[in-house]
């Protein structure tokens, strides 16, 4: 009998375009189509319209009991347990004698928004305290000091459960690094980059620069607003956002608004190369991936996992006015490039490979 796994995932609301929710997604199938046995535990904040204030701490397990009982998984890979599923997956699967891997997209074992980013700037101050009240303070969590408070309690409380989980899968070595300063062995964890679907060979590079992403001030497209010189060549920008209107009242940018993924894959081919100015440690944004699957550098700033994503197909440079010439000089020669790094780490063979390699080495351990 083939593998069979449960995957746990709270996915984010939809008006939120997330990256994190195609990655799960995408996983999904391609371990379906690599044979193992998926059964989806999803639930969706697009439902919620009124949630108990200790959701997020303890949920009500009896859909995923039954669950376990019904398929007998060898393992549970959770992702996003918040708000609706809450970190009491760990403890119904353990009671069943499954073993959980979780996929870390975020630092939120330790931060209640999970960005170490406040207000315009890195933020650290809940790092190694045992209660997140500085989270609480400023309202970290959807700008609540309430939610805030739910959210620093479930990370508390559940301190020990997530100590408990048999393996974690990072994206980068950044996340590697965070969850072993937060005292997870590291022979518990396993980096495995994200992937993206293949578009397909590239087409030649296009002309300007694209931006593709959330439009806040943690992704950094204010700085790439100001640094920004017209007489480089178009910038695109696609997304929304709250700087949204900053960004629509921009004389040199052609604003095109929140894309699908074919518009989204269609505005990276026009582009030379794409721009990833991320201003928080942002771990493993899905837009590089896709950026170099279609054949297109990336210039990125020394944020989270971005530079060991970029590396040899592009630019790392919190410098944006200083590297963006160099870039569109360079940005054709690095087509190739960029699409072999794609094939070599970000494709969805390597991704089920390391998938399957993982669920089975944890189930041969225990």
């Amino acid at each position: 009998m083939g593998l069979r796994v449960i995957v746990a995932h709270n996915f984010y609301r939809s008006a939120q375009p997330s990256g994190e929710n195609t990655v799960v997604g995408n996983e999904m199938r391609w371990l379906a189509e690599a044979g193992v046995t998926v059964v989806p535990y999803l639930r969706s904040s697009d439902d919620i319209t009124f949630i108990s204030p200790t959701r997020p701490i303890w949920s009500p397990q009896r859909e995923l009991a039954r669950l376990i009982r019904q398929h007998r998984p060898d393992v549970l890979h959770l992702h996003n347990p918040y708000p609706l599923i809450s970190p009491a997956v760990i403890h119904t699967a353990h009671r069943h004698g499954v073993p959980v891997v979780q996929t870390v997209h975020n630092y939120r074992h330790v931060c209640v928004n999970g960005l170490f980013y406040r207000e315009g700037s890195d933020c650290h101050d809940c790092v190694g305290k045992a209660f997140a009240t500085p989270a609480i303070r400023h309202g970290c969590y959807r700008g609540s000091r309430a939610q805030s408070a739910v959210m620093a309690t479930a990370l508390a409380v559940h301190r020990p459960a997530w100590r408990s989980v048999e393996g974690f899968i990072a994206p980068s070595s950044v996340l590697r690094d965070h969850l072993t300063r937060y005292g997870i062995a590291p022979q518990r964890i396993v980096v495995k980059p994200n992937a993206a679907e293949d578009p397909g060979p590239p087409t030649p590079p296009g002309t300007g620069a694209l931006f593709a992403g959330r439009l806040e001030e943690a992704k950094g497209i204010r700085q790439l607003l100001d640094a920004w010189d017209p007489a480089l060549g178009t910038l695109t920008v696609a997304g929304g956002g709250p700087l949204e209107k900053l960004v629509q009242h921009h004389r040199h940018v052609s604003y095109v608004g929140n894309l699908a993924a074919d518009g989204v894959r269609a505005a990276i081919r026009a582009a030379a190369f794409v721009i990833v100015p991320s201003q928080a440690e942002d771990v493993h944004p899905t837009i590089v991936i896709e950026s170099l699957a279609n054949g297109r550098a990336v210039l990125g700033t020394h944020k989270g996992g971005i530079p060991e994503m970029i590396g040899p197909a592009g630019w790392v440079a919190d410098d944006l006015a200083r590297a963006l010439p160099g870039a569109f000089a360079q940005a054709p020669a690095l087509s190739a490039v960029a699409r072999q790094r794609y094939l070599d780490i970000f494709s969805p063979e390597a991704c089920a490979r390391q998938l399957i390699n993982i669920y089975t080495h944890i189930k041969q351990v225990l």
